[in-house]
């Protein structure tokens, strides 16, 4: 049998003792018996408004982090608005489940989140043009910074230069060394060896520098 997960939702308090939650369970559990269905987790979000995000719900986080922990896909509800009364935070809720690989299943209709009616259509666009634009944002907010530290700094990414590593005084002292070196007709591959021995290595690996690196300073 499929193991699923079971998600109950109370919108208040005065419902906590009320027939919601055992309508819910009778629901979801004769679905899953027709359905070769095993429930492996039952958990509640008591008092909880339907507008409010899966991420403000203690319950469902729990629910999530237990169906990834336990190789479990498949959540079962009551309806839609169990899940989330508000259409938006349904289709946001729906579609960050699905980037988890975890299928949400309204017992009352199925196919709700699957299915193609206009209406789902058009939010489902709505959605996707608002992230599109926020990711486009985004980008340009990243290239204008980068330009702005480039502006002030010179540089703001890549790889950080020994000048950078080591700090102006310590630069020009090696600098200096080198030319003395160079200046004893010392190969650039030897001079590495004997800056090593001085302190001058590679910032990240501690390895002496490569001989490249000198015949650029």
């Amino acid at each position: 049998m499929v193991k699923v997960g079971m998600y109950l939702r109370t919108s208040s308090a005065t419902n906590i003792d009320g027939d919601s939650q055992d309508r819910q369970i009778s629901a979801i559990e004769s679905y899953a018996k027709a359905n070769g269905m095993e429930i492996a987790v039952k958990v509640s979000d008591l008092a909880v408004k339907g507008s409010d995000s899966i991420h403000d719900r203690k319950g469902f986080a729990k629910l999530i982090q237990y169906c990834l922990d336990n190789n479990v896909d498949t959540i079962l509800c009551e309806n839609a608005s169990r899940f989330a009364r508000d259409v938006i935070v349904q289709e946001l809720g729906y579609r960050e489940l699905k980037a988890l690989n975890l299928q949400l299943i309204p017992v009352d209709a199925p196919d709700y989140f699957t299915g193609d009616s206009p209406s789902l259509n058009m939010i489902r666009q709505i959605l996707g043009a608002v992230s599109e634009f926020e990711k486009s944002n985004l980008v340009h907010k990243l290239r204008v910074s980068r330009e702005r530290i480039r502006e002030k700094k010179g540089k703001c990414e890549g790889r950080k230069s020994l000048l950078e590593h080591y700090g102006k005084e310590k630069f020009n002292k090696l600098k200096k060394e080198v030319i003395k070196l160079r200046g004893k007709g010392m190969s650039y591959q030897k001079a590495t060896i004997v800056l090593a021995e001085q302190g001058y290595l590679q910032p990240t690996t501690g390895k002496a520098l490569h001989k490249s690196q000198l015949m650029r300073l």
